[in-house]
């Protein structure tokens, strides 16, 4: 009996082309798993073309429930955005797709674990560091990084060996997608001075005029989305409902040169209209009820989190630790943020909480204020007084740069 193993199959090019090359290559039945993160693509019509394909056997696991609850909504709290832009859709699903592929080994006694990544991309260590971490005693098998074909190769390959894929040389994108966003790259996209044609979007394709606008009211409870406009429902549910409303406007697009794990830079398109209302309305939350130097520090986790996240390095001691403090941070991030969506943007215009820190007494201009004036300057004096004598001293940067000079 041939040796099995688990592949992580998409349905897209590189894993379609990859159960032929297995076979051959490797001598291996190729079991195709298909872990659905609430990606809109039909998973049934990918298990058909897995089978197709010549795949031993094919199975979906449905992993949506626990990619909400146990990596989107974490991903909220803690704000992530990669270099301040990507929310890091792809790399959130990966090692719980990980931990999926390497339960279905353990059921069938697999040996071997292979995915579909490219030589020069992140998925590669993202998928290789969690199967390692996971089970080390599983091989891994990576077709790509054996294999070097251009896109236009792999198609023709695909072509001649009589390979079921759902792309074309016409529309030669590759794209990821899952409940949380949306992932566009290849093509026309490759040369970072061309402006990404709009066929290139689905999740954001534009149905408002320049002149719509609307207003949304998100309720959070301990930073856990938990209503959308009064009406309680799940966290998936305001994600779909966001991704639709806030779509139509054109919201969540992002075109960046991104600074790839492996030391190479890249021009990544995203589409994500929920998870950025929903990380800005909460991220807003957070400075109404944390205090400053909670909510400082907080900055620091997240920027450390979202890059591990981007790393591959979600099973790691240090990420259970920076998820810990990111959970004990939200206790008291309960209320509610309206959002204005308009035109290919978005603000927050309100926010409220029992919780809140805001003391209009303190804080207005008007009649009514009670801050004491008299308590500001001996504050100024003695928050001053290092750097006072530092001046005395002479030894304030301007006094340093003229000596230089």
């Amino acid at each position: 009996m041939e040796d099995k193993v688990i592949l992580a199959y998409s349905g897209g090019l590189d894993t379609s082309v990859s159960i032929k090359w297995i076979k051959e290559n490797y001598k291996m039945e190729v079991i195709a798993v298909l872990i659905d993160c609430g990606q809109p693509d039909d998973l049934n019509e990918a298990y058909e073309r897995a089978k197709t394909n010549g795949a031993f056997d094919a199975t979906i696991v449905d992993a949506r429930l626990e990619f909400v609850n146990d990596f989107l909504i974490p991903s909220i709290m803690a704000n992530l955005k990669y270099e301040k832009s990507y929310v890091l859709a792809t790399a959130l699903a990966r090692p719980l797709i990980v931990k999926k592929l390497v339960e279905e080994a353990a059921k069938v006694n697999a040996k071997a674990i292979a995915h579909g990544c490219t030589a020069k991309g992140n998925d590669q260590v993202r998928f290789d560091v969690g199967i390692r971490s996971l089970n080390p005693d599983l091989k891994i098998i990576a077709p790509l990084r054996e294999w070097k074909l251009s896109r236009d190769e792999e198609i023709e390959y695909a072509k001649k060996h009589g390979i079921s894929i759902n792309v074309t040389k016409k529309s030669p994108y590759s794209t990821d997608e899952n409940l949380w966003g949306r992932s566009i790259e290849c093509g026309v996209l490759e040369d970072p001075w061309n402006e990404p044609p709009e066929e290139i979007y689905m999740w954001t394709k534009i149905t408002k005029n320049r002149t719509d606008f609307e207003y949304v009211d998100i309720g959070f409870e301990d930073g856990k989305p938990v209503s959308l406009n009064g009406k309680k429902q799940d966290t998936a549910d305001i994600i779909k409902e966001l991704n639709r409303v806030a779509g139509a406007y054109g919201i969540g697009r992002s075109d960046m040169i991104e600074n790839r794990l492996i030391g190479i830079k890249s021009r990544e398109i995203y589409e994500a209209p929920a998870a950025a209302v929903l990380i800005e309305a909460h991220r807003q939350l957070e400075s109404l009820v944390l205090d400053r130097e909670l909510l400082h520090y907080k900055y620091f986790i997240e920027e450390k989190m979202a890059e591990m996240v981007y790393y591959g390095l979600w099973f790691t001691p240090l990420m259970d630790c920076l998820k810990s403090f990111v959970f004990e941070s939200q206790e008291y991030v309960s209320g509610t943020v309206k959002v204005k969506l308009e035109y290919k943007s978005f603000a927050v215009c309100g926010r409220k909480s029992e919780y809140s820190l805001y003391d209009l007494k303190l804080a207005t201009y008007d009649r009514g204020d009670l801050f004491d004036p008299k308590h500001s300057e001996s504050f100024i004096k003695i928050w001053g007084y290092p750097y006072e004598l530092l001046g005395t001293k002479g030894r304030i940067n301007t006094a340093k740069d003229k000596k230089r000079k």
